[in-house]
């Protein structure tokens, strides 16, 4: 029996290639990206894509399940709200080929816009939800829900969180087992086509199916009760049942792992044969409601925070109240640590986004901004971000805050891979309202927060094959913006000329900031510099690019050769020009 270490991401991977997926799909987003990057190693037995946004994912894996192939749909927590719309139909039509969507939470805002709870879409979508609390378990769920998929035919949700998804554990390999089934599909209309007279029907089958699953969970495996001592039971699902045995050693638990349809009479059961019940659950207290709406006592709020991530350091602080003792004191900070500068995050040493930000500094602008890595700099110093709402929601609200009568002119921001996924229908919204704002597109060609992976406007797909190159520009232009103009960020003279005749205008301008991003592609910019000395005079116009590669301890700053790539911005903004080339490259 051969076993690995995997990451959770990787064990999803791992459990969808021994269930016999075939298509996979979804958007990159943090913690869930590695999921497919893994699976796409696979690319004989498997056709993986990046979709340009979650909703697209489903709809792929929705049209393929229904010639008889196993899918999976990857996306993070915030991507469920994305497809959303095609998941509440999907679980009215029902599937063919078993439909798995791993949803990545992520508690406590790691890498996110909200701390949302998918374990709420499963009760609203009327479909199983499955939560592992290890690898090994991350794997078993995939081809549990694959087969729960098919013989219920529903799609299901996995959900999994950050630190399922990102901490490893032994994970025992077993064979691929490919369905049997011919791939095509069958017309069915009344099964398939949801309009009035038959989607009645399906709302019908749908409540059917959802008791069937109901008495089906009760005997699922995943849901288990571990009896110890019986003064104190707990009821914990997903990561929340590691920490629970950690922080309670000698309590009874019940272990779910098929969260929804609630296992009750599990709970039932395990309820009656403890003194006193705690609910541990991270985030919203789902668990708890449903069962206090079963009549069943219980605690569970009071004492486990509903806000950020669970840790066994959090439920030792839970135990102390539960036992009616004081809060724990905050630990002091070492002596060593008190005087550290904060070190907040900020854009890589030669970004191309930086000139932009940098050159909206110049202006009396509201800045609209977007999700990716450019969000950093809403931060010091260059501090250049008014808002962020959600992918694509950089470019509409500019347009909203324009419709409003905003007297300050509004600038868009959004990047290239978030352009495809969501903001091509805001930019047709502003040229067919005839609204006034400038949109820049941060375009390094890759979706860099992730990782760099491809889209649509990269070249390259997943499987690793040339793919025809979407055109920003020709986008813009068919969706009737007239103005629209390519730009190189690192040109502080062009970027400034540019923003001041689209600020100016009183019609709508589409900025393209191209220019690669230098991780992923690897190589340097220009030349290294280094500051001349004598030339410096310590005023410190260059600080405020938020450079990490120019560093100040003393009265003048300093390269450090190892972080600059010679993007030149530098030597764009000293007054003096100290900055140079540096002398010895060779040595760097």
């Amino acid at each position: 029996m051969e076993k690995r270490l995997l990451s959770g991401n990787e064990a999803i991977a791992r459990g969808a290639f021994e269930a016999g997926v075939t298509v996979a799909a979804g958007y990159p987003g943090t913690p869930s990206t590695e999921i497919l990057e893994t699976l796409s190693c696979h690319r004989d037995e498997i056709f993986c894509e990046w979709a340009p946004n979650e909703k697209v994912a489903l709809e792929v894996a929705a049209g393929a399940c229904l010639t008889g192939a196993r899918c999976l749909v990857t996306m993070k927590h915030v991507g469920l709200n994305v497809a959303a719309d095609p998941l509440m139909t999907l679980a009215y039509t029902g599937v063919v080929g078993g439909l798995v969507a791993c949803v990545a939470d992520d508690p406590g805002m790691h890498s996110s816009q909200n701390e949302q709870d998918t374990r709420h879409f499963g009760r609203f979508a009327k479909v199983p939800l499955l939560e592992p609390a290890d690898s090994q378990e991350a794997a078993d769920c995939v081809k549990i829900g694959i087969e729960l998929s098919e013989r219920f035919r529903t799609p299901v949700i996995l959900r999994s969180t950050t630190r399922v998804s990102h901490s490893r554990s032994p994970v025992v390999i077993g064979e691929r087992q490919p369905s049997s089934r011919t791939i095509g599909f069958e017309k069915d209309p009344p099964r398939y086509v949801p309009v009035p007279i038959w989607g009645r029907q399906m709302r019908l089958r749908l409540e059917e199916r959802l008791r069937a699953l109901a008495e089906e969970v009760d005997r699922s495996p995943l849901n288990r009760i571990e009896w110890r001592d019986r003064s104190l039971g707990i009821v914990a699902a997903g990561i929340a049942y590691q920490y629970v045995r950690e922080a309670f050693p000698e309590a009874s638990v019940l272990k779910i792992g098929w969260s929804f349809p609630f296992p009750d009479g599990k709970i039932r059961q395990f309820a009656i044969g403890v003194e006193r019940l705690l609910i541990v659950e991270e985030l919203d207290g789902i668990l708890e409601e449903h069962i206090r709406a079963l009549g069943i006592a219980c605690i569970g709020k009071e004492v486990v925070p509903s806000v950020g991530e669970l840790s066994t350091g959090v439920l030792l602080d839970s135990r102390r109240k539960l036992e009616g003792k004081e809060d724990k004191a905050p630990a002091a900070v070492p002596a060593e640590c008190r005087d550290l500068p904060s070190r907040p995050p900020v854009l890589c040493a030669g970004c191309p986004h930086r000139g932009i930000f940098y050159g909206l500094g110049r202006f009396d602008v509201v800045v609209t901004g977007d999700i990716g890595c450019y969000s950093l700099a809403t931060f010091a110093p260059l501090s250049r971000i008014d808002t962020i709402l959600c992918m694509g929601g950089g470019i509409s609200m500019a347009h909203g805050m324009d419709r409003a009568g905003n007297p300050r002119k509004v600038v868009g921001i959004v990047g290239d891979s978030t352009f495809f996924h969501s903001g091509i229908t805001g930019l047709l919204d502003i040229a067919y309202n005839q609204g006034s704002s400038t949109i820049i597109v941060l375009d390094n060609r890759t979706t860099a927060m992730t990782g760099h992976q491809c889209h649509p406007g990269s070249g390259k797909t997943l499987m690793g094959k040339e793919a025809p190159c979407a055109s920003i520009e020709e986008i813009g232009r068919a969706c009737g913006i007239r103005n629209v103009v390519t730009i190189d960020p690192y040109r502080l003279d062009l970027v400034h000329k540019t923003l001041k005749e689209a600020i100016e205008a009183d019609e709508p301008w589409l900025i393209v900031a191209q220019a690669d991003c230098p991780l992923a592609v690897r190589r340097k910019v220009g030349p290294v510099l280094e500051v001349n000395q004598e030339r410096c005079i310590g005023c410190r116009m260059c600080l405020k690019l938020g450079c990490p590669a120019i560093e100040c301890s003393g009265e003048k700053p300093q390269v450090n050769p190892l972080l600059c790539i010679g993007c030149g911005l530098c030597r764009q903004v000293c007054p003096q020009g100290a900055y140079q080339e540096r002398e010895n490259e060779t040595d760097v």
